[in-house]
């Protein structure tokens, strides 16, 4: 991977992939600006996806789904990744599989499984309709296919684990904030 990179323009943040590559990779193209992360088997943000099983799908990428929760499951999420979930969801219908579609069943079951990532969805859902009443998009369309994910997200019968910790909801911390990567892009 590293040598791929390299070859592409990209530099290695030596320090972080020395401490993180077991997990998560980082590089770097300074003279475009552009920063890649790399997460192995998992993605570790505000809250723990695993990705191990989500990745023998013939596409080039994550799937939408797993795209929408790299989005979704940032408690800070910032306008850029409004812009980029608005994007997948107009760009994506919610269905019961990856087929270029946004599986809600699989999102379903993680949110049933998991309060914490219930909530910063169910949090992160709402920013997301603002931002796309705010820009000049198809906000309708976002909408609806929020609406259609949302209700299929509570129609998803919760376990006993969820329901515990939603007795507990907002009083106590639900996720983590993660380590900021970014780097300042130097350009030549």
């Amino acid at each position: 991977m590293q040598k791929l990179f390299e070859s592409l323009g990209y530099q290695g943040d030596q320090r972080f992939n020395t401490l993180n590559g077991h997990q998560r990779l980082l590089y770097l193209d300074g003279v475009n600006g552009r920063q890649i992360d790399i997460f192995i088997d998992r993605m570790k943000m505000c809250h723990v996806i695993e990705l191990g099983s989500r990745l023998s799908h013939d596409g080039p990428t994550l799937t939408p789904a797993d795209l929408l929760l790299s989005k979704l499951q940032v408690y800070e999420i910032n306008m850029k990744d409004l812009v980029d979930t608005i994007a997948l969801l107009l760009d994506h219908p919610i269905a019961d599989h990856d087929d270029d579609a946004m599986n809600a069943g699989y999102l379903a079951h993680l949110t049933s499984e998991d309060w914490g990532l219930y909530r910063t969805l169910q949090l992160n859902i709402e920013r997301v309709r603002g931002a796309a009443t705010a820009l000049e998009v198809d906000a309708d369309r976002v909408n609806q296919r929020l609406d259609e994910l949302w209700e299929r997200i509570e129609r998803q019968p919760k376990s006993l684990k969820w329901k515990l910790r939603a007795r507990i909801g907002d009083r106590v911390s639900w996720y983590q904030l993660p380590e900021e990567v970014r780097q300042p892009y130097q350009r030549e």
